[in-house]
């Protein structure tokens, strides 16, 4: 059995480390307390997995924050604050960061315009840049099971509405094999196990213990 050759990366309909770009935005401790649209430990688990998996892949990874400089808020949660140390921030007094000069020019910057977006909340944080991008045109690719509202309503509600916009919706096991899509691409391998294992799913296990055998 041949894998066929391996297509364009920077042409590719689908997302690859070439063609794509990674946002997060405002996983702050006052953020994260006030989900109410999923369990917080795996939004939390969830959230760093994704980040992690931005730098194994090698993407281009713009962070921003709200309010740290201002002092009315603190900082990314120190789980990301360890995944994203050698990455900048872009921090804002806007709620919708696409009206920050900085941050849209750090956008514009990668070069990329295949967005992979995650923020707190959704309905707010996360839409309003998404509707912007898409407007502009960029794709977006929101990580579903990564960000979260309020209420479930207001996440369902968030989601929807970039999705009539144009916005494509993922998961993060899904973007995992997106990114890594070949089990032939070696220097990946170890890292995208690892994401699984992590992040709770079975598909590294499985696979490190069928080699075993």
């Amino acid at each position: 059995m041949a894998s066929e050759p391996i297509r364009d990366p920077k042409s590719d309909h689908l997302l690859t480390p070439e063609n794509s770009a990674f946002v997060i935005i405002d996983y702050q401790p006052v953020q994260v307390n006030s989900i109410a649209s999923m369990d917080r430990q795996l939004l939390v688990n969830n959230i760093v997995g994704t980040a992690k998996a931005a730098v194994a892949y090698g993407l281009p990874i713009v962070h921003s924050t709200v309010n740290v400089e201002t002092g009315l808020n603190k900082p990314p949660i120190g789980q990301l604050r360890k995944v994203l140390k050698d990455y900048p921030t872009y921090d804002r007094t806007t709620i919708n960061s696409w009206e920050d000069v900085e941050f849209r020019k750090a956008v514009e910057a990668t070069g990329r315009k295949k967005l992979i977006m995650t923020a707190l909340w959704t309905e707010a944080c996360l839409t309003f840049p998404a509707l912007d991008a898409l407007r502009e045109g960029y794709e977006v690719y929101v990580v579903a099971d990564a960000v979260g509202g309020t209420s479930v309503a207001a996440h369902e509600m968030g989601l929807r509405r970039i999705e009539q916009a144009g916005g494509k919706m993922i998961s993060v096991p899904q973007l995992f094999c997106e990114l890594q899509r070949d089990w032939k691409r070696s220097e990946t391998v170890p890292a995208f196990m690892n994401l699984f294992i992590e992040t709770g799913g079975t598909a590294g296990i499985q696979f490190s213990y069928d080699k075993e055998d």
